[in-house]
Formats: C-alpha cells, structure tokens, sequence
C-alpha cells in the first residue's frame, strides 16, 4: 500500500508534536501530508520548524489532500473539522475531549458509528510501553486482579509552563482545566485495564473568577472495584505530577509522570521497571507507535487506538466530576 497521508489541523503543541514525529516516520508508512492553521503566526513557525511541509491555505485543501486527518485545534472546533473530514471519506484522529458540549459529542459519535467512520481519539497511554509493563505485571501475577485504584495529579500552576501560550483556552471552565487535559488519559487507562467506569461521587473547586478548575476529588466503581481521583493546583505541588495505582491482590504497581512502571516491593519501596525512561524520551517511541496505528486505522487494519465511545464514556465522567454531580 502506498503511505498513508497525514494532514494536520492547528500547528499548536499537539500539532507541532505530531508534525515532527509525521515528519521522521518511516516515508513507507506515514507522510506528512502537510498542516493547516487559521493562524499566519502559527504556519510561519512551522515553516520556520519544518520548511519542507506544505502549508495548506483552508482547511477544505487540507482535507483534501489527506487520507487521515489529526485534529490538534482547540475543542470547540473538534466535531465541526471531523464531521467535515469523515464526510469527505478521510479517517480521523482527533484529540479530547471530543467537542465543549456534551450533547454535540453524543450526535458526533451515534453519527460516526452509523456510518461506519474510520475515526479514533489520542489518549496516548495506549502505545505506552509502561503501560504494557503495567498490563504484564497484572496478567503474570506481580499485581493480579485488580482491587484500588487511585489516580492523583498536582500542578504548580495551571496552564503548565510549557502550555503558557494556550491559556486561553486552557483555563476556561468551559473547555479548559486538567482534569479534561490530564485527568482524562488516567479515566481511559483505567477503563482500559479495569472496565466502565461508575461516577459514585464527585466535588470541583473553581475558586478564580474565569478560570478552571483547582481542586477535583471524585470516587467511582468499576464493578466492585473502587477509584479514587484526587487533583490540585497550587503551592508545593511539581509542575505535573500525576500518578495510576493499581492495588491488586497479589501487589501494587503503578504508572508515574507518565511513562515510569514501578511496582511496590515488600520493603516498602519502588522499584521501577528496568527499561523505565523519562517522558521526555518516552514521547517520541510513543507517538511513532501512535502513528502506526493511526495508518493501521486508515488502511482498515486493526489496531487499538481509543474509540470514540471510549472517548465519549471518558468525557462524560470529567463533565460530570467538574460539575460535582453522580452519573
């Protein structure tokens, strides 16, 4: 088969990540096919970061020059550029949350399985080689079935400093906050590794006028098995904290600041797996792997990137928390 091309919507932090990494990937599976933002200030840095990749002047060019196209915008704009993408024929590969309103990702999401849509969401964690330790070591006895989990993140400061740029959006209750940004990919993990999530209980703290969330607190079920969330924002904490813990009935494992596998010893201590490395170095083998797969998915061939009802089950739950309500 020839290359599936990629075509980029919003050359922002997403979008630069995943131009780069189209940009390096093997020319036999993945092109880039080019990038396509509202913004000049923004096509001019990526033609200063990758003068080779074209610079479409619409999206509709875009689309059309594209057999998968990522949708890196902000999340207001999310349905509107899919729906034009699947209409025209192309696969989809979009980022979360799937739309702002709840009611638009339900109609998206009945529209696209309706009509067979090659479509999927980036919750990144699925290519995560931790996260296949995580899966090894509930599977081979380290961990065994699952019995807690718990899901805590912490920021210094929200936008995170390297999101400055985004605060925007980034920080407006109605499309912004962690617990859409971070807290989502750790709800999909578990739904993942564990099952369906129940909302059993749920607080969300908006103390600054205007702004997003600074303290969540949430407990749900899986089934029998009980989820705790905790997240803030505010002094003392690192600029991303975030940690999965998975207390199983043979022992408890868990996935730290994204890509380190560590599993509790019998001292008391955390080991972490022998191949753990820094997100830093991590990212990169991920997105590879994330676009392998998002080729697999425009070619018809399986793969098992986030599907839009995961991707919806996972928004409805952040809403619900962010308005302190039970689902």
């Amino acid at each position: 088969m020839p290359p599936v091309r990629l075509g980029i919507i919003a050359y922002g932090i997403m979008g630069e990540r995943l131009a780069r990494a189209a940009a390096a990937h093997d020319p036999g599976v993945l092109a880039l096919a080019g990038v396509w933002d509202p913004s000049p200030a923004a096509l001019e840095r990526l033609g200063r970061d990758l003068p080779e990749a074209t610079r479409f002047a619409s999206v509709d060019d875009l689309i059309a020059a594209s057999d998968c196209v990522y949708v890196a915008s902000p999340p207001a704009s999310h349905v509107p550029y899919a729906r034009a993408a699947v209409a025209a024929g192309r696969s989809v590969f979009c980022e979360k949350p799937l739309a702002v309103d709840l009611d638009q990702a339900r109609a998206f999401v009945a529209e696209a399985e309706q009509a067979g849509a090659r479509a999927a969401v980036n919750f990144p964690l699925v290519s995560s080689f931790a996260v296949d330790q995580i899966r090894a070591w509930m599977a081979d006895g380290t961990a065994g079935a699952p019995r807690r989990v718990q899901i805590e993140v912490a920021f210094a400061a929200w936008p995170r400093p390297w999101q400055a740029e985004a605060r925007g959006w980034l920080d407006a209750p109605q499309e912004g906050g962690f617990a859409r940004e971070v807290v989502s990919h750790f709800l999909f993990l578990t739904r993942r590794l564990v099952g369906a999530l129940e909302l059993r209980r749920a607080s969300a703290s908006f103390p600054v006028e205007g702004a997003s969330e600074r303290e969540i607190s949430a407990d749900l079920l899986v089934g029998m098995v009980p989820v705790s969330v905790r997240g803030r924002v505010g002094p003392g904490a690192p600029d991303d904290g975030n940690t999965w813990t998975l207390e199983g009935m043979e022992g408890t494992v868990r996935l730290r600041d994204w890509s380190i596998a560590e599993r509790l010893e019998s001292t008391g201590e955390w080991r972490a797996a022998s191949d753990a490395v820094p997100n830093e170095r991590a990212r990169p083998l991920v997105l590879r792997r994330q676009l392998d797969k998002a080729a697999a998915l425009t070619q018809g061939a399986p793969q098992d990137l986030a599907t839009l009802r995961e991707a919806l089950d996972v928004q409805e739950i952040v809403e619900a928390i962010l308005k302190g309500q039970r689902t």
